[in-house]
């Protein structure tokens, strides 16, 4: 491929991931929950924002740290994904969650933007991963979930547009 598709590729993916374009990013669904619902689930919805927030950060950060450590073991399936509680379980846990998720995401950002990642090479690792399946994989996860974050917000009355 030639050094200005690599370029390009790397460009679309990151811009994939930060999400937007066709659906609302996570920036447009997640930070301004209030405080009231993060921890309620709808009526027949198994899910409430808090469970959903956790869950995109710590499969994204288990995504990630497969993508860069060797050594990375995965949590157990499907409880190790998910939290314990429907709420948050502390005052501080929202705001820890979302800057957990930022910076991870960010992390997956600058690994596929860096010319020295070979985004086709197999994961040595894995059983036939690379970064670039990795990378989709996070946009398509966090793209899935932040859609359930807005009929979420919405069937709580808490959706801003």
């Amino acid at each position: 491929m030639a050094k200005d598709a690599h370029k390009l590729l790397r460009q679309q993916l990151v811009d994939l991931l930060k999400g937007g374009n066709a659906h609302a990013s996570f920036e447009d669904a997640v930070p301004d929950i209030p405080a009231n619902v993060r921890g309620k689930k709808p009526t027949d919805f198994p899910h409430s924002p808090w469970m959903l927030l956790e869950h995109m950060r710590i499969a994204q950060s288990d995504i990630l740290e497969f993508s860069r450590t060797p050594q990375h073991v995965s949590p157990k399936w499907p409880q190790g994904y998910w939290p314990k509680t429907e709420a948050p379980p502390t005052s501080t846990s929202w705001d820890a969650s979302i800057a957990k998720f930022r910076k991870d995401l960010k992390a997956m950002q600058d690994l596929v933007a860096d010319p020295e990642t070979d985004l086709f090479a197999r994961l040595p690792w894995g059983d036939g991963q690379n970064i670039l399946r990795e990378a989709l994989l996070i946009a398509d996860h966090n793209a899935y979930h932040l859609a359930q974050i807005v009929d979420v917000r919405r069937l709580l009355g808490v959706w801003h547009s």
